[in-house]
């Protein structure tokens, strides 16, 4: 049995309007296993970056995390302290966050980032060990040592992109967060960054979530997916899994909007908006945009079916062959 790294379990996120709170994350549990990659997937508002800013804690005031548990090898990140919080990232959970042109500092060189990390964590490695460390780290995301001496503004979206990937690695943490890695980069580099990626995982044996909205990206990269609408993980499984099975009618509309060689020129869109995180639907939250809703919909909030020990699906309907008419 693979080794349980991260759990995550009923977590909720909300914060504070004067209409009442928003439930930005509303119940999400899923699990990662050492080496497993977990792909986070649905449209703008549906949770996965707040997800998991909640396990990194950097949920900002007036936001807060109202409950749950995200236990770490062990250890419960939510009850440490703020200073063990700050040692705990990077050095055991880490993010590539979303954008690296604005997450790098532009008057400071790659070398005096990488070194600003290790300083905070009082690594004790000396210049020379210090140098051959980060000539490594660089190699390994497919960047060459020389990269280390120069400034964001010199370098491209990719290669600012891979420098993120290789300061979340520096400490070998225990799991990695890839917050949209590939958002506003062309098709040739997204494949280049998440290769890049994939071999950093191998190096460090880290667990990755990977957020996005690109379904097929997905399918490409992650062991397991998770599809979220409303603050809620509405159906999680096996990347296959969820491609050939797929259960909840928003997964299936999903997949259904993918580009397809059998229907060019053709595309498909999920009708209507993603719900109010203030005044969400009654019942099922997707029940106003589904084609196969019925009155039971608008009334009762789905419970969890678990179709398997790795299927989970939050319809009324998941057992049921699917009828919803995609075309």
């Amino acid at each position: 049995m693979s080794e349980i790294v991260l759990e995550v379990n009923d977590l909720h996120v909300e914060f504070p309007t004067r209409a009442g709170p928003a439930l930005a994350v509303n119940g999400v549990s899923f699990t990662l296993t050492k080496g497993m990659r977990l792909g986070l997937v649905g449209e703008s508002g549906s949770g996965k970056s707040t997800t998991v800013l909640a396990l990194m804690r950097m949920i900002k005031s007036p936001g807060r995390i109202s409950g749950g548990s995200v236990t770490l090898v062990g250890d419960d990140l939510l009850a440490m302290s703020p200073s063990a919080v700050r040692r705990a990232r990077f050095s055991r959970i880490a993010l590539v966050p979303q954008g690296a042109m604005n997450s790098l500092n532009p008057v400071l060189t790659v070398r005096a980032q990488i070194n600003d990390l290790l300083d905070s964590h009082n690594e004790t490695l000396d210049k020379i060990a210090r140098a051959r460390h980060i000539a490594s780290l660089l190699k390994r995301v497919g960047l060459d040592e020389t990269v280390a001496d120069q400034f964001p503004h010199q370098l491209s979206g990719g290669m600012k992109q891979r420098v993120c990937i290789a300061i979340a690695i520096t400490l070998s943490p225990q799991v990695i967060i890839a917050d949209e890695p590939t958002s506003a980069l062309d098709v040739i580099v997204q494949k280049q960054v998440m290769q890049s990626l994939i071999n950093a995982q191998s190096d460090v044996g880290a667990a990755i979530i990977l957020v996005g909205h690109d379904m097929g990206l997905m399918a490409q990269f992650a062991h397991v997916v998770g599809v979220m609408y409303a603050g809620e993980i509405v159906e999680i499984a096996p990347v296959k899994e969820i491609f050939s099975n797929p259960r909840h009618p928003y997964t299936q509309m999903l997949i259904a909007s993918l580009p397809s060689f059998a229907s060019r020129g053709v595309f498909r869109g999920i009708p209507g908006v993603a719900p109010s995180i203030v005044n969400r639907p009654s019942g099922c939250a997707f029940h106003v945009r589904c084609p196969r809703a019925e009155a039971r919909c608008a009334q009762e909030v789905p419970i969890e079916d678990s179709l398997d020990v790795s299927h989970r699906v939050r319809c009324h309907f998941a057992r049921e062959e699917s009828n919803v008419a995609l075309a």
